[in-house]
C-alpha cells in the first residue's frame, strides 16, 4: 500500500506538478487561506463561466501547488476523512487546459434531467475510477498522470495510462459508475439539503420550530423512494408542497392507489395539485 508522503515524493522526482481539487464547501477557511497565500495565478473556480455559474460561491476549487508545507493544505492532509477532495499530479502547468477539461464534465445528462457531477469529491472519484476500465481512465482523468485520494480509509493511488486532451465522449462512461444505495442516500440528502437552505430558508426557519429539520427531509425523500418517485422534478414537487402543508406533510389523499405504478400516481396526484390551485383546467 503505497502512502500519501511516497505519492509526493514520487511525484516531486518525476518532475510533476502537483493539484489539489478542493470542495469549498465545509473547507472555506481553508480555500480563503489558499486563494490568499497563492494568488490568482495558482487557481481557479471550477463552476465560474459554466451552467453552475449561480453556484460560484461554494464552487469546487483547483489549485497548483508549489509546495506542500502550506498550512491550509496540511490540514486538510490530516483530515481525509472529511472527505474535501483530492490531489492530482500533471507534467502540465497550464491550469486553464485542466480546468477546461473538468468544466466540460461538469454536467451529466439531457435536458431537462440535466445534473451536476460531483467530481471533485473524492467519494465520486473513487468509484469511477474503480468502475472504468484502465483504457476509459484516460479520458475521465485527462491531463492529470495520477490521483491520490481517500477511499476505504486509506490513500488510494490510480495512474492516468494516457495522460493528455481527451475530447468528452458521446455517452461519458463514468456517468454509467454504480452508486450504492446508502451513499446514493446521503449524496441525495446532502444535496437537497442545501439547495433547501438557499432557495427556502425562510420556511425551513418555520419547521425548526416544530420538528427536526432533517429528520423531516429523511422522512420526505423516504416517502419518495417508497413511491418510486426518483425524478428531481417529483422528488421536488414532494418537498416544496409539503413545505406549504399545514403539519409540512403531504395530505392523505396523495397516497398510491391499487395498481396505480408511480407514473400515474405522480401525475395524478400533480394534476389534481395543479387544479385545487386553481392551474389547471376542469
Amino acid at each position: 500500500m503505497i502512502t500519501l508522503e511516497q505519492w509526493l515524493q514520487e511525484q516531486t522526482r518525476q518532475g510533476r506538478h502537483l493539484y489539489l481539487v478542493l470542495d469549498s464547501d465545509g473547507q472555506l477557511d481553508e480555500r480563503n487561506g489558499l486563494v490568499s497565500e497563492l494568488g490568482v495565478d495558482h487557481y481557479r473556480n471550477l463552476y465560474r463561466g459554466t451552467p453552475a455559474d449561480s453556484l460560484a460561491n461554494v464552487a469546487p476549487y483547483l489549485f497548483r501547488l508549489d509546495a506542500v508545507e502550506h498550512p491550509a493544505l496540511q490540514a486538510l492532509l490530516k483530515t481525509p476523512d472529511r472527505h474535501w477532495g483530492w490531489l492530482a499530479s500533471a507534467a502540465s502547468a497550464d491550469l486553464d487546459a485542466l480546468t477546461a477539461h473538468w468544466q466540460n464534465r461538469l454536467v451529466t445528462g439531457e435536458r431537462p434531467n440535466q445534473a451536476l457531477y460531483r467530481f471533485h469529491d473524492n467519494r465520486v472519484l473513487g468509484r469511477a475510477l474503480a468502475y472504468l476500465q484502465p483504457e476509459q481512465r484516460a479520458e475521465y482523468l485527462g491531463l492529470m498522470t495520477s490521483v491520490c485520494y481517500w477511499q476505504a480509509e486509506q490513500w488510494t493511488v490510480t495512474d492516468n495510462p494516457d495522460p493528455g486532451a481527451h475530447p468528452l465522449p458521446t455517452d461519458p462512461a463514468w456517468c454509467h459508475t454504480p452508486t450504492p444505495e446508502e451513499i446514493f442516500k446521503g449524496i441525495q440528502f446532502d444535496n437537497t439539503r442545501r439547495y433547501l437552505v438557499r432557495e427556502y430558508l425562510d420556511t425551513l426557519l418555520d419547521l425548526a420550530r416544530e420538528q427536526d429539520i432533517d429528520s423531516w427531509l429523511r422522512g420526505q425523500l423516504d416517502l419518495a423512494h417508497t413511491w418510486g418517485w426518483q425524478e428531481p422534478d417529483s422528488i421536488h414537487f414532494l418537498l416544496t408542497q409539503s413545505l406549504q402543508a399545514p403539519d409540512y406533510t403531504p395530505p392523505k389523499n396523495w397516497l398510491p392507489r391499487p395498481n396505480e405504478t408511480p407514473a400515474m400516481h405522480f401525475d395524478r396526484v400533480y394534476q389534481e395539485t395543479l387544479y385545487w390551485q386553481g392551474n389547471a383546467p376542469v
